[in-house]
């Protein structure tokens, strides 16, 4: 099969225009079976506010504790996963769900604990991706991750652009898109600058063009691009940002 293109998704994303379900299911149909993966963290906030469990959040990251845990993964893992598939299925392509604690996808070490169970990448291991690609069906996958543990795996919260990254690199992605609610990197005139390297994108964000929610997702399109995978982070809300993703956004390149 040629190299996938993994697809980062967000609900932030997901406008009254954009097209993105009916441009993934298109792909496959064409073939070119995409990997898709997601968060789920403005949903999760909502289900803690109903239950009355605080969110808290340190450098950007969610603060896992025992009790923010299981909604977490429920919202996921579950909630958020489904309604994915059952978009994309209904745009016209097989999907099946997946977290990165299925068939131990997404090996994770305990990112700190002031976070509680939040956890990094360590490994990828891509069969069950492999063997769905195979089939023609499109993986989702939620990021949720595992510690391994003596008597069972210790389940995680993992950031999904650092997830969506980390698998990018491990199957040899031919390219990441980032989907966003922005066109793309801005300059400091104002304007989407189409194509950088991973040296110019570290200048920017060192002097300070590059800010805010901005940074996190260009550091993690570096980590691709360390692994030798192009990222490329467009506005998802944009009717066919996915078929015309060359033409948009910003490109960082190794």
């Amino acid at each position: 099969m040629s190299a996938p293109l993994v697809i980062k998704i967000g609900g932030s994303t997901l406008g009254a225009a954009d097209t993105t379900f009916h441009d993934i299911a298109s792909l496959a149909s064409a073939g070119d079976v995409p990997i898709v993966v997601h968060g789920g963290g403005s949903e999760a906030s909502r289900w803690l506010d109903a239950m009355g469990i605080a969110s808290r959040f340190e450098r950007g990251l969610r603060v896992t504790d025992e009790p923010v845990l299981p909604i977490v993964v429920a919202v996921f893992a579950g909630l958020v996963n489904k309604r994915i598939v059952a978009a994309i299925n209904a745009a016209g392509a097989p999907a099946v769900g997946l977290s990165g604690a299925d068939a131990r996808l997404l090996q994770c070490r305990i990112a700190s604990p002031e976070l509680g169970f939040v956890g990094e990448p360590e490994s990828v291991d891509p069969r069950a991706i492999d063997a769905l690609r195979q089939a023609g069906i499109i993986p989702v996958i939620s990021s949720i991750g595992f510690v391994p543990g003596a008597g069972a795996d210790q389940l995680v919260n993992v950031n999904a652009d650092v997830a969506a990254g980390a698998i990018a690199a491990a199957v040899a992605a031919r390219q990441v898109l980032f989907l966003t609610d922005v066109e793309g990197v801005r300059g400091s005139d104002g304007t989407t600058i189409p194509v950088m390297n991973a040296a110019r994108a570290r200048e920017l964000v060192a002097d300070g063009t590059i800010a805010g929610g901005m940074i996190p997702k260009v550091e993690t399109c570096l980590l691709a691009v360390a692994a030798g995978v192009p990222a490329r982070i467009l506005d998802g809300r944009e009717p066919a940002a996915i078929l015309e993703h060359a033409r948009r956004g910003t490109s960082i390149t190794p």
